[in-house]
């Protein structure tokens, strides 16, 4: 399939000239045309119509659609047999590349991607690897380390960068070793010196390991020119500064995070010029409260192109809009967070005297890095928390805790658990886990329970407010264990922050 995109190098130049509203623009046209082609191709969308009385042919202008209501999980994919999902109802006679969720909130469910889909994460990918790594111009091994299998990230990697390699020429070599280790620390040691730089793709906890694990096998990071690609879930710019620290790669140009679902793939990323606000919006507190809003909290920051990818946000919900396998329209992602234009965001910085031009080009990130995109902010999940007290503990809040405590014997993996005593009373359990070769202790977990207790008193409210009434008693138990601990560290999967 010839890519219905133009290339990453011109479409660099028009989203730093072309003006924002030329691009909501198109996003708009798009989604108004898929709205319309699935009222006509997809036999469940035409069901779930007539079932909320929306007569698709009464819907002529964007504006037109504000009458039509969102879908999710429930009330559509679950609801209708998965062919009645795919464009005219069939899913056989497809050309697909089937992934699967993790069933971390439920049972898998199958989600078949097209090649279209393909191009699109291929645009998105050679963007990001043009400007931040400059891959047309430096000899490249990417080292997937993302899951390979049924899941999207290991197998979507590998499908996209020999696809960008294949049409553009550039010098970009991939190596898909997958979760293992030993293997990734084996090739860093053997290959990486061939290459002008060593990209590492992975899930955020499992790439701390490989840079501790490298550390402590003699692998000198900073001896390599590095960069880092990010997905699955957010992370603290404490943990950036970790990795910072450790490899000497540069915030804003070699490290990002994707923001993606296996229902529709990568929707959007950080560029350097969202990571920069991300970290001057954390040093100054009035641009923090104005941009992040809830308190404590802070949103994974990127960017999209809305004819890719349709952003819509309804009291704090997050929906989007895309062309797929499964075509979702006005799809509840089930995330809390904003959308932002360009021009709200930077008026935000203007009534601080801030200008958030000058702020990051102090950062390094140039001007024509920047994109005249709109922004999506993402915070953490509600069903990605545990009740206690009547009150949501966020892991968000025990991490930024864990990556500000500098120590030598800790991942900084954990899982939170709410539960009961023997004696009825709540109790919360963090368990932690421990580096190789390091030991529990007394005074270490005392360390970890003081920081975190800090940490939780700083930024929840409930807490806070409980705490004067109850005191010592909602202080969490530490439980240590080691690395790699099967029942709570399990290897090789994606880190579960909770325990229902």
């Amino acid at each position: 399939m010839r890519s219905p995109y133009p290339s990453a190098a011109k479409l660099e130049s028009l989203l730093s000239s072309k003006k924002e509203a030329y691009w909501q623009g198109r996003g708009e046209r798009m989604a108004l045309s898929l709205f319309r082609e699935m009222g006509k191709r997809v036999p469940a969308y035409k069901k779930f119509l007539a079932a909320n009385n929306i007569d698709s042919s009464r819907i002529k202008k964007w504006e037109d659609l504000t009458v039509v209501p969102p879908i999710d999980k429930n009330n559509y994919l679950c609801r209708y047999p998965l062919h009645e999902l795919c464009w005219d109802g069939d899913l056989a006679g497809g050309q697909y590349n089937i992934s699967a969720t993790s069933g971390s909130t439920g049972e898998p469910f199958y989600f078949p991607r097209t090649e279209e889909q393909d191009e699109q994460y291929a645009l998105l990918a050679e963007l990001y690897l043009r400007t931040n790594f400059s891959v047309h111009k430096r000899k490249t091994l990417y080292i997937n380390a993302f899951p390979m299998g049924i899941w999207i990230g290991g197998l979507f990697t590998y499908a996209t960068i020999r696809k960008i390699a294949e049409r553009t020429g550039y010098p970009l070599s991939i190596v898909n070793p997958g979760i293992h280790k030993e293997e990734i620390l084996k090739i860093v040691k053997k290959l990486g010196g061939e290459f002008e730089q060593i990209l590492i793709g992975g899930y955020g906890p499992f790439v701390k390991d490989i840079i501790d694990d490298g550390i402590r096998d003699g692998i000198n990071w900073k001896g390599f020119r590095l960069g880092f690609i990010f997905s699955a879930e957010g992370f603290t710019e404490d943990f950036r500064d970790y990795v910072v620290r450790k490899t000497g790669v540069d915030p804003a140009f070699g490290t990002l995070n994707h923001y993606g679902t296996v229902d529709l793939g990568t929707m959007s990323y950080e560029t350097p010029f969202a990571i920069a606000v991300r970290r001057i919006a954390l040093r100054n507190k009035m641009l923090k409260r104005s941009l992040f809003g809830q308190e404590g909290k802070v949103p994974t920051l990127t960017q999209f192109i809305p004819e890719l990818f349709f952003f819509e946000e309804r009291g704090g919900d997050l929906f989007c809009s895309a062309r797929s396998g499964l075509p979702l329209f006005r799809y509840d992602l089930k995330d809390r967070g904003n959308v932002y234009t360009m021009k709200e965001l930077l008026e935000k910085g203007d009534k601080l005297s801030l200008s958030l031009f000058d702020e990051t080009k102090k950062k390094g990130v140039p001007k024509k890095t920047i994109w005249n995109l709109p922004f999506v902010q993402v915070f953490e999940r509600s069903d990605f928390s545990v009740s206690f007290f009547a009150f949501q503990i966020y892991p968000e809040v025990i991490r930024r805790a864990l990556d500000g405590l500098e120590n030598d014997f800790l991942t900084g993996k954990f899982s939170l658990q709410s539960t009961f005593s023997k004696k009825g009373r709540p109790e919360l359990i963090i368990h932690v886990e421990l580096r190789p070769h390091a030991h529990a202790g007394v005074l270490l977990a005392k360390k970890i329970r003081t920081c975190i207790i800090a940490q939780l008193l700083k930024e929840s409210s409930e807490y806070r407010e409980t705490f004067k009434e109850k005191g010592v008693a909602i202080f969490p138990s530490i439980h240590l264990l080691p690395y790699e601990d099967l029942r709570y560290f399990k290897p090789g999967t994606k880190q579960k922050w909770t325990i229902k």
